[in-house]
């Protein structure tokens, strides 16, 4: 019987191949075992941590398994902070010693200086604090040493106290205790009353008008008046006397009246100044607030109102809205004139660059606005995509992708503070997740920062990139800057809701920044940023179910519900932008705009929304919307095509709508800071 072998050039290839086989196995293996081991720690923690916050000593019993896990040391921080109020200072001192640097050890500290304080055990207080854990507690230390016998003075520690406009309430004692020692004297009360005036802090106003003369207490409160009811305070000040004083506060009243009512403001202004003798920049500063409140409103005289204000009392927000106004009423030689008088920083930014062009060629000179519009176009933003499209150019996104090696990415998971942070991000705690990686990113390198930024968004943790980008890591990786996260979901609801997916994506990135727990201090919550009454009525109208405020953390509910609101908004309004501005200022507020000045061309409209939030927010979301579309569909339709004028129906985007070209040519990359390549890039234009 013959036996095959096979020749031993093969055999050896075959036993290099069958041990390649067996080591990948093996590394599987231990792969799918790591898993496992983690995944059992993660479920041990959750059951140890949930003990330990009840200060419920059997959290041990399950924590034989985490001496290496990243958030071991949160566990007796925990169970420690539970029973704050029954122990001594041993276990304490012995959790500070090896953990007192890390987050769990400093919340833990603050807790039981906290008791301490409660305790006036003032000689531990001082044994235990340290500097650099709040204003709170520089405070309470300042206190501990007075009542330890220390006398308190007007010194370095207490000055910086004392020069910060707002104090929270754990600075009360000491405060007043400075006041019983004679300490804070009427000039340095009228200083500090005087910063709280400037930033409106009304109520450390009041609680400083107290500790004066009882003659000076009167004319402190009307600093508080002012802030609070100026229009009671602008009548009320024809019977102050003629003071210094009586003169800061009546121009406080009237530049907050003119808020409200720039025309009574403008006659309560008549009046006041026979009374007071008002000096040369308080006079300014009411007929700026006048001016301005008038052109916000943009009433006939506000133009005019504007540029007959003094040189010297001119800013960039007074010739900002010489031009908004110029611009509502088209008056193109005003708005080049405007531009052309601004300080050379305000004249290079992009709106003026973009409006002065527009105004321009209104005026004849169109070799020169087209030349402004071309280099305008070669950036990759709202101001960009506007020229382009005056042009019909191309738009210039110039991608760069952000690639580290492996190394890099394994290496940068056993930072200490990335490790916590990336562990509280796999159990669902965003909040913890994200303190652990503000305290470490001071402390990371740069190619440190670029790979914890990497590794979050291939963890699904997409918000870190975009957050990450104002400090200078990969600005032009637009898979990390506009990540399209939830896809099919988004896909899924906007079709049902009737609205241009893209449109989502650009609502979410500007909500939220991909935020899925963020909540604002209005209440709105979750991705799209819905406040919980808003909500509920989209869920009633909708027939949806809905299970109260806390499920709009829930991305799917908040995804269903905002892109229903969206669709809402588009039947009402007609066009992606303005219901845009509605999302964002409410749709009372927009249909005044629109009844006033409804009949401008796009561009100008939105640049004569009053509200600067909501005119950023409709710039940027449809910015966002040309990268979206140019993500999803290689390439975007034209952001002008989404700029349609009033009175139509919405009609959201398709796959068979026009498409504009994508380039990126070497003066592209070269207006936006990248390197220089080999060669230009430049994509085929669409027909």
């Amino acid at each position: 019987m013959e036996v095959f072998m096979p020749k031993p050039k093969v055999l050896v290839q075959r036993l290099a191949w069958y041990s390649v086989v067996l080591l990948a196995l093996a590394t599987a293996s231990a792969g799918c075992a790591q898993a496992a081991g983690l995944t059992t720690q993660r479920a041990h923690f959750r059951q140890a941590y949930a003990l330990a916050l009840q200060g419920n000593v059997h959290w041990k019993s399950y924590a034989g398994d985490l001496q290496d896990y990243p958030l071991y040391p949160y566990l007796q921080a925990a169970w420690l902070q539970a029973r704050i109020r029954l122990l001594g200072p041993g276990l304490i001192i012995a959790y500070l010693d090896r953990y007192g640097d890390l987050l769990p050890g400093k919340a833990l500290r603050r807790s039981w200086l906290n008791a301490l304080v409660r305790r006036k055990n003032w000689a531990g207080y001082l044994r235990f604090y340290q500097p650099g854990l709040g204003i709170s507690y520089d405070c309470q230390a300042l206190q501990a040493r007075a009542g330890l016998g220390k006398s308190l003075h007007f010194d370095a520690p207490l000055q910086r106290i004392w020069s910060r406009t707002a104090l929270p309430a754990a600075c009360t004692p000491l405060l007043q205790l400075a006041h019983s020692e004679g300490l804070l004297s009427p000039v340095r009360l009228w200083a500090r009353i005087e910063r709280a005036t400037a930033t409106g802090q009304v109520a450390t106003i009041r609680t400083l008008a107290i500790w004066l003369p009882k003659q000076q207490q009167v004319v402190a409160l009307r600093f508080a008046q002012a802030l609070t009811t100026p229009v009671v305070a602008s009548k009320a000040a024809l019977g102050w006397p003629n003071t210094r004083r009586s003169r800061v506060a009546a121009s406080l009243a009237l530049q907050r009246y003119a808020r409200t009512d720039d025309a009574a403001a403008g006659q309560a202004y008549s009046s006041l100044r026979r009374h007071l003798h008002f000096n040369r920049h308080q006079r300014a500063r009411i007929e700026v607030a006048l001016a301005l409140f008038q052109a916000i409103d943009f009433k006939p005289g506000a133009l005019a109102a504007l540029q007959t204000l003094p040189n010297w009392a001119q800013s960039p927000v007074t010739r900002a809205w010489q031009v908004r106004v110029a611009l509502a009423r088209q008056n193109w030689k005003v708005v080049h004139t405007t531009i052309t008088h601004m300080s050379g920083s305000q004249r290079r930014q992009r709106e003026w660059q973009y409006f002065d062009a527009r105004a321009l060629a209104a005026l004849g000179d169109e070799k020169v606005a087209n030349a402004r519009f071309v280099e305008l176009a070669r950036q990759a933003d709202y101001w960009g995509f506007l020229a382009a499209d005056r042009i019909q150019a191309p738009y210039a996104l110039c991608p760069s992708k952000l690639a580290l090696p492996n190394t890099a990415l394994q290496a940068v998971q056993h930072v200490a503070g990335l490790a916590r942070s990336f562990a509280w991000y796999a159990l669902g705690n965003l909040q913890s997740a994200r303190r652990e990686w503000q305290a470490v990113w001071p402390q990371l390198s740069r190619s440190q920062r670029q790979a914890a930024v990497l590794l979050a968004h291939r963890r699904g943790w997409v918000d870190r990139a975009i957050f990450a980008l104002g400090q200078g890591v990969a600005r032009n990786d637009y898979a990390l800057r506009f990540p399209v996260s939830l896809r099919e979901q988004i896909l899924g609801d906007s079709r049902v809701a009737g609205v241009d997916p893209v449109w989502t994506l650009s609502i979410i990135r500007a909500e939220s920044a991909w935020s899925r727990d963020a909540r604002s201090a209005a209440n709105a919550r979750g991705l799209m940023q819905l406040l919980p009454g808003t909500a509920r009525q989209i869920a009633q109208h909708g027939g949806l179910p809905w299970k109260g405020a806390a499920s709009l953390l829930n991305p799917v509910v908040n995804i269903g519900l905002g892109t229903r609101y969206l669709g809402q908004l588009a039947m009402r309004f007609g066009s992606q932008w303005l219901a845009s501005a509605a999302y964002n200022a409410g749709a009372n507020p927009v249909t005044g705009w629109v009844d006033a000045r409804g009949t401008l061309p796009t561009d100008i409209f939105i640049a004569t929304i009053p509200y600067r939030e909501t005119r950023n927010y409709v710039e940027s979301t449809l910015a966002f919307s040309v990268i979206y579309g140019w993500r999803l569909h290689g390439q975007p339709v034209r952001m002008s095509r989404r700029m349609l004028t009033f009175g139509g129906l919405y009609r959201p985007s398709d796959h068979d709508s026009p498409r504009v070209s994508v380039r990126c040519q070497a003066s592209d990359r070269l207006a936006q800071g990248l390197p220089k390549l080999g060669r230009e890039v430049v994509k085929p234009r669409s027909r």
